[in-house]
């Protein structure tokens, strides 16, 4: 595989500090002429970001970012695409790696690189599969373990690990001692689309080189014959990285009316359950489940319907003991003839396919991931949420004036 022109660039992030920075040492040696740019932003206290680029050999180059605005990730936003831009400048760069700070997530870089004209050949995340179920169980604050990226960060460690997790469409997999066949499958459910890759794979030999005995030779200097060495491809990892990344597919797959969540699974004592239905819960007794309902499962994301509020989808977003509800807008069901064209194509194309006839695209699809995922409880946890029939057959006016228990919780 060929490393394409110009600048590629490859973001790696992840919390998982060990793997990430085994990810990026792998690359570095994979690929010859690649440099890594890092910001710091554990300085961001004492108003700097600290940005060092280096090579396989050590630190090339070492500056200061100032703050802005008080926040590192700004200050970062800031000074990335003007020294990317000075490496592909510069020329000599095969390929320059961004290694993200601990708890900076890849989607807004990704974003900031492309809007910058250069381009993003790959997304990865490192991960250590033992880790995974520790970060996606912590609810506490980046702040609190001085993971905070400004003053006014509020994100947990568990909501963070997540997003990181789940934006990125290359897994680099520490080889982790401790890891057992549950942490594994937890991660395979978790991004089942993901293409999950061993951070320290051998590089395959290329298969267009013959090998052993009748591997070509060629002549020396004293007349003698020797193997030309045979070639090596991109190893796995490094492939992944030029593979390519489109910036917009990436968001639309995260967005919850068209997100790609986890399919039905369950095996080596982790389960996913896949939850939809066609009747809109009742917006009191679903206040009064969600803590139930966010601590059934470490993982749980989806789209869900107020009876309340018929036109508004609610994203669905709990990790760490945490939920996070918002609007995402409306339903399609809800927009005129003449909005559909300004809705994106695979907005469009995921209504499509489940359309009711009765309630267009209104519907729950939520989905659950753990360990030990008490499945029946569950289910019928989230059914009792659900209006009874008649509550159902009273219509949408009567439910409408349902008591508006979200309010409150959508204010915040």
């Amino acid at each position: 595989m060929a490393v394409p022109p110009g600048l590629p660039v490859v973001i790696v992030g992840g919390l998982h500090a060990d793997a990430r920075r085994a990810a990026v040492a792998r690359l570095l040696a994979d690929v010859p002429g690649s440099v890594v740019l890092h910001h710091d932003l554990a300085t961001a206290a004492a108003g700097t970001v600290v940005r060092t680029i280096r090579d396989a050999s050590g630190i090339l180059d070492a500056g200061e970012a100032p703050l802005v605005n008080d926040c590192a990730c700004c200050a970062l936003r800031e000074d990335l695409v003007p020294e990317l831009e000075r490496l592909r400048d510069t020329g000599g760069t095969r390929l320059a790696v961004v290694e993200l700070w601990d708890s900076v997530e890849p989607k807004a870089m990704a974003e900031v690189v492309t809007a910058g004209g250069l381009t993003v050949t790959g997304v990865i995340t490192a991960v250590d599969p033992a880790l995974v179920l520790p970060c996606l169980g912590n609810g506490d604050d980046l702040a609190d373990g001085g993971l905070a990226a400004a003053a006014t960060d509020q994100r947990t460690v568990a909501d963070t690990f997540a997003r990181q997790l789940e934006y990125a469409p290359v897994l680099a997999v520490a080889d982790s001692p401790e890891a057992d066949d549950e942490d594994r499958e937890l991660l395979a459910q978790l991004h089942p689309t993901a293409r999950q890759v061993r951070i320290g794979q051998d590089l395959p030999v290329d298969p267009a080189e013959p090998a052993g005995p009748a591997a070509p030779v060629q002549p020396s200097g004293d007349g003698l014959t020797v193997p030309t060495p045979r070639r090596r491809a991109l190893s796995p990892l490094a492939q992944a990285a030029l593979a390519g990344f489109d910036v917009e597919a990436a968001a639309a797959a995260q967005h919850p009316a068209c997100a790609l969540l986890p399919a039905e699974a369950d095996a080596h004592g982790v389960s996913t359950l896949v939850w939809s239905m066609r009747r809109p819960f009742h917006p009191e007794r679903l206040y009064a489940a969600l803590e139930d309902l966010t601590c059934a499962a470490a993982r749980s994301r989806g789209r869900f319907w107020l009876a309340d509020k018929p036109d508004t989808l609610f994203h669905w977003d709990a990790a760490g003991g945490a939920l996070c509800v918002e609007s995402t807008g409306p339903w399609l069901a809800s927009l005129p003839d003449a909005a559909w064209d300004m809705v994106p194509p695979v907005r469009r194309a995921a209504a499509a396919l489940d359309w009711h006839p009765e309630h267009g695209d209104r519907c729950q699809h939520l989905v659950f991931t753990s360990p030990g995922l008490d499945r029946d409880g569950l289910e019928r946890l989230l059914e009792s949420c659900l209006l009874t029939d008649a509550e159902y057959a009273a219509g949408p006016d009567a439910w409408q004036r349902l008591p508006h228990a979200f309010d409150t919780l959508l204010e915040v």
